[in-house]
């Protein structure tokens, strides 16, 4: 009889205590892979919406002035040396090295226009980038078309004009498709319209006023993007939102750390789990013990013996450990994110990868725990343990 057959007749015989280890280490295991499943699953769908979030970076024409304003509040102030930028030349930021990290980019042309007595600041816009730039507009009407314009919540008020109403100015035939709700913002004041449409209102054919970039940050830092764009744009000054950017990176970061304490947590209790389960075994097999010894087993086969046991116990654990992880991910993941990527659930892979990893720790845990038992039941005196029976 080999020590691999003692030790599964030994499991066999002591299926409660095998079935207690097995649990423990299984408790442990699935938590720990249900917590990094988790935490992978909800990051990708953090970094999908945060992706959408808004501008991270602006593209502005460099001027030899400093900002005279403040808060909202402005103090007037003169532009030196300033210059549009040209909208053929946007097209050089998607041969940057990174412009897969893009999301949109939304060129914006600004200028004064009369509505009716009024001055009011009239921002030609792409819409659809807008979609992405700005996903908390609501709108009461629609989106304009070529023919419209889109009111801020506080130009809506101030010039007295409804969804439908016909623009005031002269020359012009646009009518009001649609009014922003309140978003707290300057975009509250602004009069929108297609891009188009403004630069021929404004007499600015080809030229934008200021560029809005949403880039993807999870796969590169969002300052190398900035030097990308630079290279390419000589003649703007291109900026990062740093306190947008950083949020995102450190709210990432701070679900991951939490997710690994409680890992860490969970591990160490499980270890103490199976360290106390075959503490306990170990003293019940005092007299097995000293018959194995006083028949001619060496120390040595003793330990191999009771770490074969663990071992087995624990890679059975690995294996329904990491089953149990993934099904309470999937089961787990519809309360923790609201409907995932278009309109589908947030997906949970099978990750061999981690499933080699869950059955790596169920092991290593296991015989660690068990190492301490081992050497006890091997030091065990053969003339005391044969007394015990």
């Amino acid at each position: 009889m080999t020590l691999k057959d003692i030790a599964l007749l030994n499991l066999r015989r002591r299926k409660a205590k095998a079935a207690f280890v097995l649990a423990g280490l299984v408790i442990g295991v699935s938590t720990v892979v249900g917590l990094i499943s988790l935490v992978g699953a909800i990051t990708q769908d953090i970094n999908h919406k945060l992706e959408q979030y808004g501008a991270n970076i602006l593209i502005v024409p460099k001027t030899e002035n400093l900002s005279l304003s403040y808060g909202g509040l402005s103090l007037g102030g003169v532009s030196f040396e300033m210059q549009e930028l040209r909208q053929e030349d946007l097209k050089k930021v998607q041969t940057i090295k990174n412009s897969g990290n893009i999301a949109a980019l939304g060129p914006v042309v600004l200028g004064a226009v009369d509505a009716g007595g009024r001055k009011v600041l009239l921002a030609g816009v792409d819409f659809e980038a807008v979609k992405v730039l700005k996903p908390w507009w609501k709108v009461e009407g629609r989106l304009p078309g070529d023919k419209g314009v889109l009111l801020g919540a506080e130009a809506a008020r101030i010039l007295g004009l409804k969804v439908g109403s016909p623009f005031p100015g002269t020359g012009w035939d646009l009518s009001v498709q649609g009014i922003l709700e309140a978003t707290g913002s300057q975009d509250d004041q602004l009069v929108f319209t297609d891009l188009a449409t403004a630069q021929f209102v404004l007499d600015k054919g080809g030229r934008v006023s200021m560029v809005e970039v949403a880039a993807l940050c999870k796969n590169c830092p969002i300052e190398d993007m900035v030097k990308q764009m630079s290279a390419v744009l000589p003649g703007a000054n291109v900026m990062a939102i740093q306190q947008v950017v950083k949020s995102r990176l450190d709210a990432l970061a701070h679900f991951k750390k939490f997710s690994y304490g409680i890992s860490a947590v969970v591990v160490l209790v499980g270890s103490l789990v199976v360290l106390v389960t075959m503490m306990g075994s170990v003293r019940e097999r005092t007299g097995e013990i000293g018959i194995f010894r006083a028949i001619g087993f060496r120390r040595s086969h003793v330990i191999r013996i009771v770490l074969l046991e663990a071992g087995i116990v624990s890679a059975l654990a690995g294996v329904a450990g990491y089953l149990t992880g993934w099904g309470a991910t999937v089961a787990a993941i519809p309360f923790f994110t609201e409907g995932g990527h278009a309109g589908h659930g947030v997906a949970v892979p099978f990750d061999p990868t981690l499933a080699l990893g869950a059955l790596v720790l169920a092991v290593t845990l296991g015989l660690l725990s068990s190492a301490y038992p081992a050497l006890l039941a091997a030091r065990l005196d053969p003339n005391e343990a044969l007394r015990s029976l």
